[in-house]
């Protein structure tokens, strides 16, 4: 029987906080309670700030907790796409800023002591054709030279040293990347948020914000706060409380898949050195080994939009069967979904709006960019200079006849999953 709740909640499940009274004002409120809202909400408390955080579900039980683990900070668009877009110097900001934010994380973990089984891996990306290969070996010469990473391409006849598979033609290294696991992650930063003196309100929904003389007054099912500033971090679960964010922010279903149990041979043979992967088709999968090193977890797009149907779990079996053809038979135990928040510039963002300061938008990549990007927005309400980003500019744009529900998504798969079968033979076998 597969469990239908992430992997990571049998060891980290999300938690049930008890029900405080509500404050009739704050400092500053913040919406949700997951990496970014609890990183901003730690940012100011630390600073003497009366935080109130809202969360309409359980702290974390949205991706905080869903997530792969892969301490990535990816950016989607290439340095060439965003220079286009944005000009040189924004888009080699954007790259230094990748560094510094997977930095900060390491160092955070450590200095704040949180036991969430972060290994700095490394993360082999894989090339579905011959010629990603040749774009992803300049990659890596260029993330060595131009920012010290330790980065190498790696051709498809040394591949088996890297990644037990020959579905790949070769693929990129770079040593900068880890895994950790995400919902121990989260309960050290509530552990150490509510510590802090900061309040923090699961299971109570935001229903509005609005503005209050030099302030906000925040509208919520248990009451109503007054409070100078407002921090929104809901990312891929904004609702119709926030219909300008909503416009804004698409979510997208990802879904990720637990083997069982595998023999230490196995995992030696098909992940020997414990890498992060990822690869270049176009609907992109990402997968890793459990922190223990004796799972896999295989994580896609889901491709649907409501309910929880059989076929994606079905769907991402295959593809990762196809990767490694003797996990044919083996169980899965696990199978889950998040959302992450998608938007047209696919990059992330903070931004402002009628003084309401806004962090989301990670695209896949929020395990890294969320926690740095609500420490960056707290940073900004404090008036500190270190709250500068090159991630803060214009919000993204209004994605066009959208109101909330994702009815492009399965069409959008479908084309995706067409364009890999025709690149990629071997694919959907």
């Amino acid at each position: 029987m597969i469990r239908n709740a992430p992997y990571w909640w049998d060891a980290a499940p999300p938690q049930t906080l008890p029900q405080a009274t509500v404050p009739a004002a704050a400092d500053v409120v913040i919406v949700g309670a997951g990496y970014t809202g609890l990183s901003a909400g730690l940012t100011l408390a630390r600073a003497g700030r009366k935080v109130v955080i809202f969360d309409r579900m359980k702290p974390g039980e949205g991706a905080s907790s869903r997530n792969g683990g892969i301490a990535s900070g990816n950016l989607r668009p290439g340095h060439a796409e965003l220079t286009k877009k944005f000009g040189v110097a924004r888009a080699d900001a954007l790259a230094l800023e990748g560094k510094a934010a997977r930095e900060d994380l390491a160092a955070f973990i450590t200095a704040e002591n949180i036991d969430c089984d972060f290994q700095l891996t490394g993360r082999f990306s894989g090339a579905s054709q011959q010629a990603d290969y040749e774009r992803l070996a300049r990659d890596a010469e260029t993330l060595s030279r131009t920012l010290g990473i330790d980065a190498f391409a790696v051709p498809k006849a040394e591949q088996h040293h890297h990644l037990g598979t020959d579905f790949y033609h070769g693929g990129m290294v770079r040593m900068d990347i880890g895994g950790l696991h995400p919902g121990k992650l989260h309960a050290g930063m509530l552990a150490r948020t509510l510590a802090a003196g900061a309040q923090v309100h699961g299971e109570t929904a935001v229903t509005g914000i609005s503005s209050e003389g030099n302030g906000f007054e925040v509208q919520t099912t248990r009451g109503v706060v007054k409070a100078a500033h407002v921090i929104t971090g809901t990312n891929g679960y904004a609702d119709k409380s926030d219909s300008w964010l909503r416009r804004r922010m698409v979510p997208v279903r990802s879904r990720i898949i637990a083997t069982a149990p595998l023999s230490g041979n196995l995992m030696a043979e098909l992940m020997p050195k414990r890498y992060m992967l990822s690869e270049t088709r176009k609907l992109h999968y990402y997968y890793r080994p459990s922190p223990d090193g004796r799972r896999i977890l295989f994580g896609g797009r889901d491709g649907t939009i409501s309910g929880d149907p059989q076929w994606p779990t079905e769907s991402l079996r295959r593809a990762m069967v196809d990767i490694f053809p003797v996990l044919d038979d083996v169980e899965i135990t696990h199978s889950w979904f998040g959302n992450v928040a998608m938007n047209r510039d696919m990059i992330p963002r903070i931004f402002s709006r009628h003084g309401v300061r806004y962090a989301g938008g990670y695209c896949g990549s929020g395990v890294v960019w969320a926690r740095w990007a609500g420490q960056k927005a707290a940073l900004q309400v404090l008036g500190d200079a270190a709250g500068q980003s090159a991630l803060d500019f214009r919000a993204p744009p209004a994605v066009p006849l959208y109101t909330g529900t994702p009815y492009f998504m399965p069409a959008v798969f479908a084309w995706l999953t067409l364009q890999d079968r025709l690149n990629h033979p071997r694919r959907g076998r």
